[in-house]
């Protein structure tokens, strides 16, 4: 039913997205963009559709009261499985616009569905890890400039901007090479959450932060398809953005950066009691 459903709105998507390609006219474009954002949406009730009929879940959730659909969100999550995004899309699809991920560029030859992700306008990141930005400083903006584009893309229709910013999924490896301060997280990453807020902060009505949990541990993919989650524990709620974080030169101010990774330390020291309290 997943293959099914993904391969026939993909093939929709695909005529759209080349029909994009072909006339990059702004007012087609955004004509465009909404029916494809429409068939996306589609996709992910398909996928919502036979995870009732298949799936014996148990669900947790509470803070998704009082969402706008026609609204801007910036969404902020933690990271364990790629279940994570199965969830997201299941419980915010309809209530706020399409989520649009800030994915590794690896994923774009995942077959059919990087396809689709490069049509939805999806932002492809290079990864790059601290001992190579040293040794090419240069390359530390390439993820900028590509953060920078994809939210000006964005700003054509409202969207709702997904982001991890632990930046990979959490493993106990990770978490010891790390030293992570936090119980149950890695430490959050803020570059592209800031630059995000830095081209569309003015968008926003607000971040929904939101803590999923899974009981018996994170599951694999497989282990979802395959029925064998018994529980999943949703914890969302609305955080104002602070006006002086809407805007700023997180890369050249060394000030404004430190004020930022500051902000979003806090949010996940809170995050991380959220975890321990569930």
């Amino acid at each position: 039913m997943l293959g099914f459903n993904t391969l026939f709105w993909c093939c929709l998507l695909l005529v759209l997205a080349l029909a994009k390609f072909v006339v990059p006219v702004k007012p087609v474009r955004v004509t465009i963009d909404r029916a494809l954002n429409g068939i996306a949406t589609r996709w992910v009730a398909g996928n919502s559709g036979w995870m009732r009929l298949t799936q014996r879940t148990r669900w947790s959730v509470t803070g998704l009261e009082k969402l706008e659909y026609r609204g801007w969100y910036m969404v902020n999550c933690n990271h364990q499985s790629w279940v994570d995004i199965i969830v997201l899309q299941h419980l915010l699809n309809r209530r706020i616009p399409m989520l649009k991920f800030f994915l590794k560029r690896q994923l774009i030859y995942v077959p059919v569905i990087g396809l689709a992700w490069w049509a939805l306008d999806f932002p492809f990141m290079r990864r790059h890890s601290d001992a190579y930005l040293r040794a090419h400083p240069e390359k530390r903006f390439e993820d900028l400039e590509a953060t920078r584009r994809a939210c000006r893309k964005f700003a054509l229709v409202p969207t709702s901007v997904m982001n991890f910013p632990e930046g990979t999924r959490l493993t106990r490896a990770k978490h010891h090479a790390q030293h992570s301060p936090y119980r149950h997280l890695l430490k959050p990453k803020a570059g592209a959450l800031a630059l995000a807020l830095a081209v569309l902060g003015d968008r926003f009505d607000s971040m929904l932060d939101v803590t999923i949990v899974y009981p018996q541990g994170a599951p694999t993919f497989w282990q979802f398809l395959c029925g064998d989650v018994a529980k999943v524990v949703v914890r969302a709620r609305q955080v104002p953005i602070p006006r002086e974080l809407r805007a700023g030169d997180y890369a050249g101010d060394p000030k404004f950066r430190k004020t930022f990774q500051h902000w979003l330390q806090g949010l996940w020291r809170e995050k991380d009691e959220e975890i321990d309290a569930t």
